[in-house]
């Protein structure tokens, strides 16, 4: 039986959450008490920064999912730090490579994306919006699960920024997430909470105007801090009653809550049969599902990178380290939110199921250069588009059937990557999409 929970993120993140909220509580007590507070502040965060830096070398960056058994656990710990391993030379970009060509844009530097839309045109492939949809893949069989630890792999922060907030219904076209509940009960209790929540931001907006309005004109910083405070009071009232206007608009609607209603059921069937009944009430379990969902492909694309990883594994002894894999819509555009470099196009590649991404951060020069051979040759057989993201990443994109799609096709899809070229432009020809990197990742 699963365990709900898994805690497969980055130890660094523990230490580094702390800093930011330390920071922001310091920024606010520095525009109050002034500028003498600065020293402290600086003298606290420097503090933390340096324990920071001072992590366990014996315990690896990602850890091990919490619902492996102790001896996979174990087992897991060891691979990750045999991928962390030091090298005792530079590595990731700071290795001294020569690029093949294979990995490079094309002339075209459209042409990158839009083969990749043109498979997923070829085969009319049904991509998710959201997690609802991922999970409704994975039943009809499309869709994969890859294990946190293969035989020559190891998923290294796959589903990082997944939230453990609830589920949602996506609707693409809006950009707008609706928050899914199970009962009646559940969305009446949402809209309690958005009026209690509103009624305290109204009267603490009126306490602070008067405050505002009783500071002497000489006190600059506190009236200052004041107008920020009031700011941020109505920025948040306004986010609430949006919520309140975007419930009314799909659960008001009856065709509308009815789809939505049994994307919900869809969810907590799938997490009901994998033994995490709490997945949808639990946050950590809620995240742990999001984080297993997240760790899949399709039948082909899982085959290459299996094939890559134990050529890599036979070459070196380690595990290849994989940092992303299918992910909706929704989830693409959440990184979108905290990187901007995140691929926004009509098809995002990854939401095809049929991209992986590896992570070349601890490879040495010889290994680099070993897989970046390995991908040349696979893509000179037809069977992948591949780049080298300067972000410490290779993009592989795998062809269903081991073969491009024809030309015809292709050119067909270069107007729909055209106007986001950009989330795949970089120096030299490279990528700087950034995903583990920025998403500690994923």
């Amino acid at each position: 039986m699963r365990r709900g929970v898994d805690r497969s993120f980055f130890v660094r993140e523990y230490l580094l959450d702390p800093v930011r909220r330390l920071n922001q509580i310091m920024l606010k007590f520095l525009r109050v008490v002034g500028r003498e507070a600065q020293i402290v502040q600086l003298l606290v965060l420097s503090l933390l920064l340096v324990l920071c830096g001072c992590r366990d070398r014996s315990q690896p960056q990602v850890v091990a999912p919490a619902t492996l058994d102790p001896d996979s656990t174990d087992q897991f710990k060891k691979a990750a730090l045999r991928v962390e391993e030091d090298r005792g030379e530079p590595t990731g970009r700071q290795a001294k490579v020569e690029v093949p060509h294979q990995l490079k844009h094309y002339p075209d530097r459209r042409r990158f994306l839009s083969l990749q839309i043109a498979e997923w045109r070829k085969h009319r492939l049904q991509t998710p919006h959201d997690f609802a949809e991922l999970t409704g893949l994975i039943r009809k069989g499309e869709l994969v699960e890859v294990p946190a630890l293969g035989n020559a792999y190891i998923l290294y922060g796959v589903g990082f920024s997944a939230s453990d907030g609830a589920f949602t219904h996506y609707d693409k076209d809006s950009g707008d997430s609706v928050p899914l509940f199970g009962s009646d009960a559940e969305l009446q209790q949402e809209y309690t909470d958005i009026t209690k929540s509103l009624d305290q931001l109204k009267l603490s907006g009126a306490d602070l105007r008067q405050r505002l309005a009783a500071t002497p004109r000489r006190d600059r910083e506190l009236a200052k801090t004041l107008r920020t405070e009031i700011s941020e009071n109505e920025r948040t009232a306004t986010a609430y009653k949006k919520r309140k206007v975007l419930l009314d608009r799909f659960y008001e609607n009856a065709k509308l809550r009815e789809m939505i209603s049994a994307e919900y059921q869809s969810i907590a069937s799938f997490a009901q049969e994998s033994d995490e009944d709490n997945a949808l009430t639990d946050p950590m379990a809620r995240k742990a599902l999001k984080v297993r969902l997240l760790s899949h492909l399709r039948p082909a694309a899982l085959q290459a990178m299996e094939s890559l990883a134990k050529l890599y594994q036979d070459k070196f002894g380690r595990p290849l380290a994989i940092t992303s894999l299918v992910r909706p819509d929704e989830y693409q555009r959440q990184l979108r939110e905290t990187n901007p470099n995140a691929t926004l196009i009509d098809v995002p590649p990854h939401s095809t199921g049929l991209a992986f991404d590896v992570y070349y951060r601890y490879m040495s020069a010889a290994e680099q250069e070993f897989v970046m051979a390995e991908l040349a040759r696979m893509r000179d057989e037809g069977k992948i588009a591949v780049l080298r993201e300067n972000a410490n990443h290779f993009h592989v994109f795998v062809f269903i059937d081991g073969r491009p799609p024809a030309e015809e096709l292709i050119t067909r899809s270069l107007g729909s990557s055209g106007s986001r070229l950009k989330d795949f432009g970089g120096r030299n020809g490279s990528s700087t999409k950034t995903n583990h990197d920025q998403e500690q990742t994923d």
